[in-house]
């Protein structure tokens, strides 16, 4: 123990076993603990599955039915299959997203593979250890499969489906099959069992494939084009501009004043003069500002919303961009992608807090801020990126701002929406 070289090798010795020890008793110790995961963040339990050191198994599947509603329905019952894929500790099988937006009459879904939308290769580096998307040409025996039927009605509690979904992890027999087949519909109505933070990082791992990504940046170029024509030579800043999520459509109309009589509130609906009024409320909005109108052309029963905005607020929608051929293109599954991409890109967000589009858009804008260093929650006026609740009143006669509260337990006031918008 005189010389050097003795007590370097002594040092590096003890410094080994200290680690060795540690990894025995903290199965988390020496690395990230994404093999460690808790399950459901409930008061009363709490399920874990045990240490893979690589990641969720790659042998074991889960196959969930084609998946309806809208674009960001579709997404969270993606994250929905692939948390629920994760608890029992499996690679889900590429889902199949539907084209159209016929979600109650099945037999008129298009259906479109999961990768002609989002990069399955991206997902899995992005998502590595946490999650894990397979394809049915992984499968070694196509008849090694147990159903896994999910309940429905009042009955189907969320207790009952968590149950379930102990059971199958814990059964043996069940555990041996190759591949867990979900049966029944609506992926989208299952029990929550996570929290937000687990959906946002599966939300990440969602990168556009790239003829849909180029599709929204030419319309993001498009509008940065004509701010920089209305700009002041003098401006050394180039114009900002605001997408608003306009939900005016028919259909929204009928189903936001149910949801008003339901809940007894009056902060759901939002007519286009109200609209209007609180976006040229928002305050620090420069004079000139584009205002991108995101909204479902084809549903729309009033067609003047380009009218009535106060002066400075330049409004653009599809048509008056020049780009309603190429969103004609696609179908509607495609054209809401590259609509939720201009938006999410947006200088400042104006959404409807019950829209699900919207509320998804907040949570991906809340955690680029959060990933900046803006503490979770913050609202203060001078925030980059802002987002807006315009049916909700907030300062100066605007719309109220709006961050996502990541320390939900459930996605419930997201997918379901809320009043509730932590600023």
């Amino acid at each position: 123990m005189n010389s050097k070289a003795c007590r370097c090798f002594f040092l590096i010795f003890i410094a080994v076993l200290f680690r060795a020890v540690f990894l025995l008793i903290i199965p988390g110790f020496g690395g990230f603990q994404q093999y460690n995961f808790d399950w459901f963040h409930g008061s009363s339990s709490v399920l874990s599955y045990s240490n893979n050191r690589n990641g969720v198994r790659k042998d074991k599947f889960l196959e969930v039915p084609q998946i309806a509603w809208g674009l960001n329905n579709q997404k969270i019952a993606v994250a929905r299959a692939l948390l629920t894929a994760r608890m029992l500790n499996r690679t889900l099988l590429l889902p199949s997203l539907s084209a159209s937006l016929f979600y109650k009459e099945v037999d008129l879904l298009q259906p479109i593979s999961f990768d002609k939308i989002f990069q399955f290769e991206r997902f899995n580096s992005l998502c590595n250890g946490f999650v894990q998307l397979g394809r049915f040409s992984d499968i070694s025996n196509k008849t090694d499969v147990s159903d896994l039927p999910k309940g429905s009605g009042r009955k189907w509690t969320a207790e009952r489906d968590l149950d379930q979904l102990r059971q199958f992890r814990e059964d043996p027999i069940i555990d041996g099959f190759e591949v867990i087949r979900i049966v029944g519909k609506n992926p989208f109505l299952w029990h929550d069992h996570w929290p937000v933070k687990d959906y946002a990082k599966v939300f990440e791992c969602l990168v556009l494939v790239d003829e849909i990504a180029e599709e929204a940046e030419k319309v993001v170029s498009k509008i940065r084009e004509i701010g920089s024509n209305v700009t002041s030579k003098t401006d050394s800043q180039p114009t900002p501009y605001v997408a608003v999520h306009m939900r005016i459509e028919k259909d929204w109309m009928i189903h936001c004043k149910k949801l008003e009589q339901r809940n007894n509130i009056s902060q759901i609906c939002s007519s286009k003069e109200e609209i209007m009024e609180r976006v040229g409320h928002i305050v620090g909005l420069r004079d000139p500002t584009i205002v991108y109108l995101a909204v479902a052309d084809d549903l729309l029963e009033d067609g003047s919303v380009l009218s009535g905005w106060r002066e400075g607020l330049l409004p653009f929608e599809k048509k008056k961009l020049g780009v309603s051929d190429m969103y004609s293109k696609y179908p509607y599954l495609i054209q809401s992608a590259i609509d939720y991409e201009v938006c999410l890109r947006a200088d400042v967000f104006v959404g409807n807090s019950f829209s699900t589009f919207s509320s998804l858009i907040v949570l991906e804008r809340t955690q680029k801020l959060i990933r900046m260093g803006v503490t979770a929650g913050s609202c203060d006026a001078d925030v980059r990126w802002p987002s807006y609740a315009y049916n909700i009143l907030g300062e100066s006669g605007g719309p109220k701002r709006w961050m996502t509260d990541m320390s939900g337990s459930s996605l419930r006031a997201i997918s379901y929406g809320s009043n509730n918008i932590s600023c």
